[in-house]
């Protein structure tokens, strides 16, 4: 019996599974003085997805934030979530790139590195945690828990004792869909304390409504250390409450001695600081006992709610819940954890959209299918691996080991808008995304995405909010606009939804004949055999084929990003490229024509 150890996620993971990782750095600050007297074992601040967020969305740099933090909190521990050669990005780099991004990571002030790999292959984070080691951090190796034929406590807990060989300074199980239950937790924690002396953390989520109360089994079964939220940003897809938690063990022999006083001031402010957020609220990210069959982890839940939200398909989101775990079987059971979550998820979004399942594979499925990712947990369906690569020789190698070095490239590339090492790794993580960023940096055009005022709470805006205000004069009266959000209206129509002098109103357009995209150049509705079109939203990021090319149907033409998947997409007959009005960087809709193929 021991005092128990707490780590609060909320300045990370917790927003991260109820609003779409979207609180700012300025919302963060103001309570870090009280945050730090806490006496947290650690605070988790950074990583998995905050980092895409900042660049993406809010328009900050992530390695300010993480500065402004280390100086804001002096007394306590950072923690991050690292994705083992995955980084914070959505492919494996080269390891000198995983090198130098756990080098900054330390020097700029990380304490604590929890190191996972999606497949729980090890293979995939030795070079991490050799990394972590070396610059004289704490590694925490992490096991993605998950339920299938092959997960067994046999095989956490060779894993547990191969990554204690490794270096590790702890043990986490992280219960990323909220998969545990209060038993099992017990027999695992059991199991693991006994063959690893370690300490073990039990990081599970509240999606099902279990982690309490698997958190305190593991406790009485050994374990050290537990992650909770402060109470406003806990429960549902988040975690266990911190306020709850420690008033559960006090007057124990597991007593945390932490001061409730202090945490429910703490929170009080957080109640606050969520209803700024509300935009990104989901009625999706409640506690819902269907976890246990779907497994969809809580933040990967309140994204494809989001996603399919604004492809005005949220309707379908059961339906591709119960695509998921077909989809997961198919891929040899896969943890859903990044990027295994965003991988299996697109494409049972794709599976559900097309009304044909794998249609459409995209290119991260391809990729994992070939090894790109690493060893998949059990065998995948050969059918499917056929389909979608044919007969390519599938990689038996850690997916890293023949990768060229690549920061001195990388370097190059994006020459002097980069200021810094930490710049050049921006654009290491994403290079489009990054690139804009720091280019707009540089001109003093960085603009975060508008957060909608409170009174247009339960208007059902959308998370894509544009900033336009103006004035207009209607016979004689003056009245002030603010568009405030843009949606789909289904069958065509765009729904635009505006303040009226203070006043929200929803507006419905219905455009007649074209398309206009954002560069304001027209395209016809796709209505030909040989209309490329795509068929979700996305973004164009390659364009394979010029005007006077010659393509065979199934011949890929163009590359799009959606839901920060890649994706092909391929001519549909034999023909000629007769026009192609698309260029990278173009925001594309379903039902445009984005080239025509003349047979």
């Amino acid at each position: 019996m021991k005092k128990i150890e707490v780590t609060d996620v909320t300045l990370r993971d917790a927003h991260q599974s109820l609003l779409a990782t979207r609180m700012r750095t300025e919302d963060m600050l103001p309570i870090c003085e009280k945050l730090d007297r806490v006496g947290f074992w650690s605070l988790e601040v950074w990583g998995g997805a905050t980092f895409d967020a900042c660049v993406r969305f809010l328009k900050e740099d992530p390695w300010e934030r993480l500065r402004q933090l280390r100086q804001a909190l002096p007394n306590t521990r950072l923690q991050m979530l690292l994705r083992g050669q995955n980084l914070l990005g959505y492919r494996h780099y080269a390891d000198d790139v995983v090198q130098s991004f756990v080098a900054a990571s330390a020097e700029n002030g990380i304490d604590v590195f929890r190191v996972f790999d999606a497949l729980n292959d090890l293979r995939n984070i030795e070079v991490a945690m050799k990394a972590v080691k070396k610059n004289g951090k704490h590694a925490q190796g992490t096991i993605c828990y998950t339920t299938s034929p092959v997960h067994t406590a046999e095989l956490f807990v060779k894993q547990a004792k191969d990554m204690r060989d490794m270096g590790a300074d702890s043990i986490a199980i992280k219960d990323m869909a909220g998969l545990l239950t209060p038993y099992d937790t017990f027999e695992l924690t059991k199991a693991i304390k006994e063959s690893v002396d370690l300490p073990l953390v039990i990081h599970s989520h509240s999606t099902s409504g279990l982690a309490p109360l698997c958190q305190m089994k593991a406790v009485e079964a050994g374990a050290d250390r537990i992650d909770t939220a402060t109470s406003s940003f806990a429960a549902g897809t988040s975690h266990p409450a911190t306020e709850a938690q420690v008033a559960a063990f006090k007057d124990t022999p597991y007593d945390t001695g932490l001061d409730l006083n202090l945490l429910s001031e703490i929170n009080d402010y957080f109640k606050q600081v969520r209803k700024k957020y509300h935009q990104f609220e989901s009625e999706f990210t409640k506690e819902d006992i269907s976890v246990q069959i779907n497994q969809v982890p809580g933040g990967m839940m309140s994204n494809l709610a989001n996603q399919l939200k604004e492809q005005n398909a949220l309707d379908k989101i059961t339906e591709v819940f119960k695509e998921i775990p077909k989809v997961r079987e198919d891929l040899g059971y896969p943890p859903l954890v990044t990027p295994s979550s965003q991988i299996v998820g697109t494409q049972a979004v794709y599976n559900v959209l097309s009304g044909e399942r794998y249609k459409t594979i995209t290119n991260e499925v391809k990729r994992y299918l070939q090894g790109g990712y690493g060893k998949p947990p059990a065998e995948v369906n050969d059918e499917l691996r056929k389909r979608a690569i044919g007969n390519q020789t599938v990689l038996e190698t850690r997916p890293a080991e023949g990768l060229d070095p690549e920061m001195k490239k990388l370097t190059a590339d994006i020459g002097e808008l980069a200021k810094t090492k930490e710049d050049v790794l921006i654009y290491a993580m994403f290079p489009d995304l990054g690139k804009e960023f720091l280019q707009q940096r540089k001109d003093g055009t960085l603009e975060p995405e508008t957060l909608l005022p409170p009174e247009t709470a339960g208007q059902g805006s959308v998370n894509t909010a544009t900033a336009t205000e103006f004035k207009i004069d209607v016979h004689g009266e003056t009245y002030d606009v603010a568009i405030t959000g843009v949606g789909d209206s289904g069958s065509g129509k765009r729904k635009f939804y505006i303040s009226l002098d203070g006043m929200p109103e929803e507006v419905v357009f219905q455009p007649l004949n074209e398309y206009a995209n954002e560069g304001g150049a027209k395209r016809k509705k796709a209505s030909q055999p040989g209309d490329v079109t795509a068929a979700m939203p996305g973004n164009i990021i390659d364009v394979l084929v010029k005007q006077g090319d010659e393509v065979k149907a199934g011949d890929a033409v163009l590359i799009t990003e959606a839901m920060k998947m890649e994706t092909e997409i391929n001519a549909g007959i034999d023909g000629e490229i007769i026009a192609v009005h698309v260029e990278k960087g173009d925001r594309v809709t379903p039902g445009e024509v984005l080239i025509e193929i003349k047979e």
